[in-house]
């Protein structure tokens, strides 16, 4: 005989064998509940004075039978979501609950159920009314059924989600719940097929709600929270998610285990299965503990902010230096945050002439981790090399070097393009760049340097990038100046100045000369206002377009200043459209070109 789900102590041998004689119930495939099961509940629910309730699956058969306590009844683990899209549990829930002392009381589904009905994407919800008192006491009284509903728009209350339909008695309910059931999920998949195809027009992977959690006592206020998660929005678009929810939470202090509380997560999981979306996207790191309690709560993906970051940059890397340090970074991320998700990771492995339990696949996973960390670290460290005779023979030869650096999206490599006639990939989303690129430069008066493009840089870079790409970060190192490119159209220029500011300071780059460049300024909506050109003139900065080219002579003067102690643009001329010489090599070697 199977075991009865829920708390039986106490109970005596006659009310447990009831319980237990449930599972040799026979239902139908087309009745949504039979008769003779309605009744053997509430008989049940009746004697024991609990809520009573069957799960069966779409044959009728009786998978699971549940005792609850007098107002709530807790379903047990009843495993993954059935496979392919729109796709419902194959079980119903059928449940007998007392009769309310006031019998006039309108008769529904639990507010519990129609959560555990979304949630567990369940076939349907039967809520039986057990008779108390009187000739009919234990016979099945009012019936309420919740089945969902197809075409729910994304901002419907849970009201209009789901359909509750009520009768005054079983034999009252007239459903072919075979044909309902199929009709229903056909209609499902149809949206779910609808969505899936708009995606992929879109070029979107996956479909995610953006969860932000914030300490207000840190000084994060709403404006603030507003704009972090705008730059998450921007990040996952890049990443190729559609955004179909955002939810910002700000706390006194975050939960140490679910970051936003168990009662908020599990509405979040609400919110994502109504959005039909897969994923939660956190706007922070979550630790290994919290990843790992969060992914116990639920079947959604659990990503954070550095997860996302890491699978930009994975996407954007083309040379084999690049595919290395971010693989470098995400194994890195990935190791602590092993965990038995599964029985089969706690394997123990062994074999013939190995003595005790050997190892676990969880040790194996680990171990294999660190070995290819320590390959990985060490040929990036030869790339390091071959980075550092590259630079001592530039500086035998003398040439400066000028690093572009700056917030993602910036337009580094666009400017890179303008001043050097090259042929970055650029783009308008964030990390188009991965791989630095270094040209030369050269001026009149046979002065050149070199142009290095950088990664990008991002508020709160995380840890296992700035370690991963040490290598790269180097370059900075050599630089004998600066080019910091601000986004001037952007409202959160000044955070992003202070976030790359940040980061090059923990470089230790505090004494290396900086040039600050306000780009995009055509596009500023109030480039004919005075304001902005007192506001590069307070900070000592050069306002440019480098998609449009104006104000590039300034700032090629300006580097020179700084290099040589001398103009190279003169008042009455303008710098064009750079043009290879005959001898240089396509890419290498670009000269300044000035109007006849």
């Amino acid at each position: 005989m199977k075991d009865v789900h829920g708390k039986v102590q106490g109970l005596k041998a006659s009310q447990l064998r009831r319980l237990e004689r449930l599972h040799q119930r026979n239902g139908s495939k087309r009745a949504l509940c039979e008769p003779a099961l309605a009744r053997a509940l509430t008989e049940a629910a009746v004697d024991t004075g609990r809520i009573v309730g069957v799960l069966l699956d779409r044959k009728g058969g009786v998978t699971d039978v549940i005792l609850g306590e007098a107002t709530r009844l807790y379903l047990p683990d009843i495993g993954r979501l059935r496979a392919g899209p729109g796709r419902l549990r194959g079980l119903r829930l059928v449940v007998a609950r007392l009769q309310p002392k006031d019998a006039s009381k309108p008769w529904g589904v639990d507010h519990d159920f129609i959560t555990d009905l979304q949630r567990l994407k369940l076939d349907a919800i039967v809520q039986v009314e057990a008779r108390v008192g009187g000739d009919d006491e234990g016979l099945p009284g009012r019936v309420a059924v919740a089945m969902l509903l197809p075409d729910a728009s994304d901002d419907a209350d849970d009201s209009d989600r789901v359909r509750i339909d009520q009768h005054r008695a079983v034999h009252d309910i007239d459903l072919d719940f075979d044909v309902t059931i199929e009709a229903l999920e056909s209609e499902l998949a149809r949206n779910a097929e609808s969505a899936r195809d708009a995606a992929v027009v879109a070029g979107e992977r996956e479909v995610a709600v953006l969860v932000g959690v914030y300490v207000a006592k840190d000084g994060m206020n709403r404006a603030e929270a507003t704009a972090s998660m705008a730059e998450l929005r921007e990040l996952a678009s890049t990443a190729g998610v559609r955004v179909v929810d955002e939810v910002i939470q700000l706390r006194e202090e975050i939960d140490g285990r679910t970051v936003v509380g168990s009662g908020k997560l599990e509405e979040l999981c609400l919110m994502a299965l109504h959005r039909g979306a897969e994923m939660l996207v956190f706007d922070r790191e979550l630790s290994p503990s919290q990843l790992n309690a969060i992914t116990d709560l639920t079947d959604l993906k659990i990503v954070d902010r550095t997860m996302l970051i890491l699978d930009i940059f994975a996407r954007r890397a083309r040379s084999r230096e690049g595919r290395m340090q971010v693989e470098l970074a995400q194994l890195r991320y990935s190791v602590p945050r092993l965990a038995k998700k599964q029985t089969g990771l706690s394997r123990l492995t062994g074999g013939i002439g190995g003595q005790g339990p050997g190892e676990t696949k969880l040790e194996i996973d680990r171990r294999r981790a660190k070995e290819k960390i320590t390959r990985l670290e060490r040929e990036i460290d030869q790339f390091s090399a071959d980075r550092e005779l590259r630079r001592r023979r530039r500086d035998e030869r003398g040439v400066p070097i000028i690093a572009i650096v700056g917030y993602t999206n910036a337009g580094k490599s666009t400017l890179l393009n303008r001043l050097t006639g090259a042929s970055v990939y650029v783009a308008n989303e964030l990390f188009a760049t991965l791989d630095p690129t270094s040209r030369r430069l050269r001026f009149p008066h046979e002065r050149e340097v070199v142009l290095t493009d950088t990664v990008g840089f991002i508020r709160d870079l995380p840890e296992p990038l700035k370690n991963a790409f040490r290598a790269t970060l180097e370059e900075l190192h050599e630089a004998d100046l600066l080019v910091h490119v601000v986004d001037a159209k952007d409202p959160r220029r000044e955070k992003h100045i202070d976030a790359v500011v940040d980061v090059l300071d923990e470089l230790g780059l505090e004494k290396t000369p900086r040039l600050l460049v306000l780009n995009k300024s055509d596009a500023h909506p109030g480039i004919k206002d005075p304001a902005l050109d007192f506001e590069a003139r307070s900070r000592g900065a050069v306002r440019v377009s480098a998609l449009g080219g104006e104000g590039l002579e300034r700032l090629v003067n300006r580097m020179a200043e700084v290099l040589f102690e001398q103009d190279v643009v003169g008042e009455n001329e303008s710098w064009t459209t750079p043009l290879l010489p005959p001898d240089a090599v396509p890419g290498l070697s670009i000269m300044l070109v000035r109007d006849p």
